[in-house]
């Protein structure tokens, strides 16, 4: 398992990778100081999991988050914050981040966390989990009404069995755009990869 942390604070980088050596044995820990470094690791490396921490130096909130989204869709993302669960844990949920923990929690937790999400699962409390549930709920939107006109389109090219590059290349976008709204899509149906994307399309009749 090769696992990236993304912390500006050395001291609590290195806790977290004895820490993890000592659940994980073998498992292959890399280090960013800042946003730009973690970007660069991600660019250049396959990694199983991102643990993140928001408020680093370079950083300007969800702005890594949602950059690592756009690159890597498919990474579990752990979200490490000082911040209260309440102020912070649905920003990154609806960021796209895999799971929300606040510094103060047990090292038990962390593992616990990051075993999850790693296994392709969320963690977030209870409490958060029900809000969402609440959002949903209020809002009153079904999938296909969420999806936008151009979604939808990409979401039937994909699932015709086009790639990116060929969707760029009918709708006349750049490439970058194309993988967008598929990021976008996989987001809004709430999956982590084509074979879920395709089946829940399915089961809302988005198709």
């Amino acid at each position: 398992m090769k696992i990236l942390l993304a912390d500006d604070h050395a001291v609590l980088r290195k806790g977290l990778s004895q820490l993890l050596a000592d659940e994980f044995p073998g498992i292959i820990i890399g280090e960013a100081a800042n946003g730009k470094e973690a970007l660069d690791e991600i660019a250049f490396q396959r990694w199983d999991a991102l643990v993140l921490d928001l408020y680093m130096p370079d950083s300007e909130g969800l702005a890594v988050l949602d950059e690592v989204r756009r690159q890597q869709p498919a990474l579990p993302v752990l979200v490490l914050s000082s911040a209260p669960e309440e102020q912070m844990a649905m920003r990154v949920l609806k960021a796209g981040a895999n799971g929300y923990l606040n510094k103060q929690c047990a090292a038990e937790e962390l593992v616990k966390a990051l075993t999850k999400i790693v296994a392709g699962g969320r963690y977030f409390s209870a409490a958060t989990m029900e809000r969402l549930a609440e959002e949903m709920s209020r809002a009153g939107k079904t999938p296909r009404e969420e999806l936008s006109d151009r979604e939808s389109t990409v979401l039937r090219m994909l699932v015709a069995g086009k790639s990116v590059r060929d969707i760029a290349l009918d709708l006349g976008i750049s490439p970058k755009t194309a993988s967008t709204f598929h990021t976008r899509i996989w987001r809004k149906l709430g999956v982590r990869n084509d074979i879920e994307m395709i089946r829940r399309a399915e089961e809302k009749g988005l198709l």
